[in-house]
């Protein structure tokens, strides 16, 4: 780096070692539902509540992998192992608020679909369609939150017979 003034040095090895950092795990590609078809997240949704252990118990896609988790820090800090489309796929990051509902979460869209009202059971999606899940907390989800989750993914354009309970 002889002849950079030292600003220039300190951009370059700045910009070499940001090249060195691993990008977010990508979520697999699919078609779940249509790209661009409409797809609505809970405009009422409380993210106070998100912090905690959640339990992945639906998804999309082929069968391959175990199912994961989600685990949100009160401070928006979220690690992930989900099952998605026969793949596992980890992640970290913060949960940054888009709108209403919607997160970027390692440099994906997540958008919750719906929360039961204790906060028990989340429908996870993205307007691409690559990918949706329904988490769950403490245990094994009961039968009517699970017909609950099916019912909001169909409505928002999913195809539910590629859906498969974990």
């Amino acid at each position: 780096m002889s002849g950079l003034t030292p600003k220039l040095a300190a951009l370059a090895l700045a910009l070499g070692l940001s090249a060195c950092v691993a990008a977010p795990a990508a979520a697999p590609e699919g078609a779940f539902r249509p790209a661009g078809g409409q797809i609505y997240s809970s405009a009422v949704l409380n993210s106070a509540k998100l912090p905690g252990r959640w339990q992945q118990v639906g998804t999309f896609g082929a069968e391959g992998c175990r199912a994961g988790g989600v685990d949100i820090k009160p401070n928006g800090r979220v690690a992930f192992r989900l099952c998605l489309n026969g793949r596992d796929v980890k992640g970290s990051g913060r949960l940054q608020p888009t709108g209403p509902g919607r997160f970027a979460v390692a440099g994906q869209e997540w958008w919750v679909l719906w929360a039961d009202g204790d906060y028990r059971t989340l429908v996870i999606g993205t307007p691409s369609g690559g990918f949706g899940f329904v988490l769950n907390r403490g245990g094994a989800i009961s039968g009517d939150r699970m017909t609950a989750a099916r019912e909001i993914l169909d409505w928002n354009g999913y195809d539910m017979a590629q859906f498969r309970p974990l």
